[in-house]
């Protein structure tokens, strides 16, 4: 049967009808009143779910656009930044800054272990060193599944006000908790495909005040991912540069879906897909790539033994139109990961660990007894949605 694709990766997630719907309609023109309106009123919700007064600006890229906005924007050549290493998109981060010429050092930890706040503080107290300027972290780490601790590092970085928290939230903003003036974030970069329930195409800059400061004397080149012409025309609910209007029309009903939901549900409901697809695991006798005490709402990486990770991914996709997404880099082909977040529902989890159950029989996996992990996931879940739970 054709068009029954079932996504479970860390993006694009699962985008809702209504949102594909109103996609579906005319385009209006950028510089119109209606368009105008629609701008305000998804900066509004843009600031609810981001949980922050600051400016929230759009971009048209990339989750990886919106992290380069956020670098070249405060920063000059030169600058000495510490960048948070323990998997791909860290690293990535860390080339980012080199190719900019920034000074980098890498505060690291084994792919698969979350980032010791410790380091960070450490760094920040290293004697005879350049100042630092800014902290560029992870949060979520999608290439591993380890949820790091952004609000210890920020904690730390309230004894060195000079220096800005610039953090990738690509996976985590609408999956985790994220507040931003809370935990004091100067810079918040995400992407439309993940969290948001919407195709890719959009790109999320948090500003804080003490980052526009910033602003003011940094000199690295910028023009198209200028936030300053960003900012101005936000305050004329507009946009400096013509954006793909059809996906403003995503953007404003899946943040009414999100609204809708509630924050304090929104974050419980990946909490529990979490929680349910890590005991489905652990039932199949299959180890977990991260510890329980750093797990990512947003995604769970797996390395199963005995049998190979691509064999798995390409039986759910063959015999059940299930995509699971592969390792990356020197992971490739030894862990696969199931990701759970955005328009993923407890159905999901269960119709997915269900599928792989099938997919480890099919290969001549005997580490589990048939059934165990449709148990474990069902036994999470139904405890959770007890009276009074979450």
């Amino acid at each position: 049967m054709d068009n029954k694709l079932m996504l479970m990766i860390p993006g694009p997630t699962p985008v809702p009808e209504s949102v594909l719907l109103a996609m579906a309609q005319h385009p209006i023109g950028h510089r119109s009143g209606d368009f105008g309106k629609i701008m305000a009123e998804v900066s509004e919700g843009l600031k609810w779910l981001h949980q922050t007064q600051n400016d929230v600006l759009i971009l048209s890229a990339s989750g990886t656009g919106a992290m380069e906005a956020g670098i070249i924007n405060f920063l000059s050549p030169g600058d000495h930044v510490l960048v948070g290493c323990n998997g791909k998109f860290g690293d990535r981060w860390a080339a980012l800054s080199q190719a900019y010429g920034l000074t980098v050092t890498k505060v690291s930890a084994e792919w698969g272990q979350p980032l010791n706040p410790d380091d960070f503080k450490a760094a920040l107290e290293a004697e005879g060193q350049q100042p630092v300027k800014a902290v560029i972290v992870t949060h979520s780490e999608t290439s591993t599944g380890v949820l790091n601790d952004v609000e210890a590092i920020s904690h730390y970085l309230k004894a060195h006000p000079q220096v800005l928290t610039i953090v990738d939230a690509v996976t985590s903003l609408g999956a985790i908790s994220v507040p931003v003036d809370e935990w004091g974030l100067d810079v918040v970069g995400s992407g439309s495909q993940k969290g948001y329930m919407m195709p890719p195409g959009l790109a999320f800059v948090a500003v804080s005040p003490k980052a526009w400061n910033a602003y003011k004397t940094a000199t690295l080149p910028r023009f198209y991912f200028d936030l300053g012409k960003y900012r101005k025309d936000a305050t004329k609910n507009s946009t400096p540069f013509t954006p793909p209007v059809n996906l403003f029309y995503a953007l404003h009903r899946s943040l009414q879906l999100l609204k809708g939901e509630g924050l304090h549900s929104i974050f419980s409901r990946h909490q529990r897909l979490k929680t349910a697809t890590r005991a489905a695991v652990q039932a199949l006798g299959l180890p977990l790539f991260a510890p329980d005490d750093a797990a990512s709402p947003a995604i769970t990486a797996v390395a199963p033994h005995n049998v190979d990770a691509e064999q798995i991914r390409t039986v759910l996709k063959k015999r059940f139109d299930i995509a699971m997404a592969g390792g990356q880099d020197h992971l490739k082909g030894k862990i696969f990961r199931i990701g759970h977040l955005g328009f993923v529902s407890d159905r999901d989890i269960l119709t997915a660990i269900a599928a792989l159950e099938a997919a480890l029989q099919e290969l001549g996996y005997q580490g589990f007894s048939p059934g165990a992990g449709v148990a474990a996931a069902a036994g999470v879940i139904s405890g959770s949605m007890k009276p009074g739970a979450n």
